[in-house]
């Protein structure tokens, strides 16, 4: 009897640790193809998720290195459950804070799209669909008029049509929580910016360089006269420099405009009455594709 357990012994001992091998879960492979992301900082990154029976699943987080919107993924692969990922039915990349304390997703919501075999296509519209994007904007100093005009219209952009009172001419998706348009001119030492704002009809969140005389019209934009930025020497003549709305993350922790910059133009030499055009700027927009195996 000693003999013949001595004997099963290997045996029954490959058979447990076979057992306990089962008991482990297999493991998948995701791989991200995306372009047009930026470096967030230190204190952000970004976090894939698999959406499982409706609910997300995280597949890990990643930086990206580099300037602007052509940065370097710190990580393109990532290990996931393999029968979490078979079963996925989207994808979604999300903007983290670093330390994050909550495991949910945040509202931030960059990217996302639905699985098909085994590859999703993974595009913006989950911020907004901006294909039909359009404005327009025009040149007047209102905050420096008491009255009368001042004959200094160059050094102020706002974004609508001028009349008594301007109104909205922005054609723009309402944002998802987590994100806010931005406006933007570019001057001597960088873009600058004219407010944050959500809606069109109503002024933007703040005015740090308009004058003091008058308030502003009920739409985004500003006057270039306080408080000039490093590099930059005001009042600034806006006349030919290049205007830009962009979508930011809330809250934001850069002051240049993020990555996706839906609308651009540039300001023509004529000041109010006349208007300057916002064309599409669509290769702003972050896309890629993520496949599972």
């Amino acid at each position: 009897m000693k003999k013949l357990l001595t004997l099963l012994l290997p045996f029954l001992m490959v058979g447990i640790f076979t057992a306990c091998d089962d008991d482990e879960p297999s493991i998948g492979s995701l791989t991200l193809n995306i372009s047009g992301l930026e470096d967030l900082g230190s204190n952000y990154a970004y976090e894939g998720w698999i959406i499982v029976n409706g609910s997300p699943v995280s597949t890990g987080t990643f930086t990206v290195a580099g300037t602007g919107s052509n940065g370097v993924l710190s990580q393109t692969s990532f290990d996931v459950d393999a029968a979490q990922l078979a079963s996925a039915t989207a994808f979604v990349l999300s903007i983290e804070p670093v330390p994050d304390t909550d495991p949910a997703p945040a509202a931030t919501k960059l990217l996302s799209g639905d699985f098909s075999g085994t590859s999703a296509s993974i595009t913006t519209g989950i911020v907004g669909d901006f294909s039909n994007a359009s404005g327009v904007f025009f040149l007047r100093t209102p905050t420096d008029e008491t009255g009368t005009n001042n004959g200094n219209d160059e050094n102020g952009i706002w974004f609508g049509n001028p009349g008594m009172p301007p109104t909205s001419s922005l054609v723009l998706p309402t944002l998802p929580e987590g994100w806010a348009y931005e406006g933007w001119v570019v001057g001597d030492g960088g873009p600058i910016t004219t407010g944050v704002f959500s809606a069109f009809d109503v002024a933007d969140d703040d005015a740090p360089f308009s004058g003091t005389s008058q308030a502003g019209p009920p739409i985004p934009g500003e006057d270039f006269f306080n408080n000039a930025p490093s590099g930059e020497t005001f009042p600034l003549d806006v006349r030919g420099r290049t205007v830009v709305i962009s979508v930011e993350p809330v809250p934001d922790n850069s002051t240049a405009p993020f990555a996706i910059k839906p609308l651009l133009g540039t300001a023509g030499q004529d000041t109010a009455p006349a208007t300057h055009s916002l064309g599409l700027n669509l290769g702003s927009l972050a896309t890629g594709t993520v496949t599972r195996q």
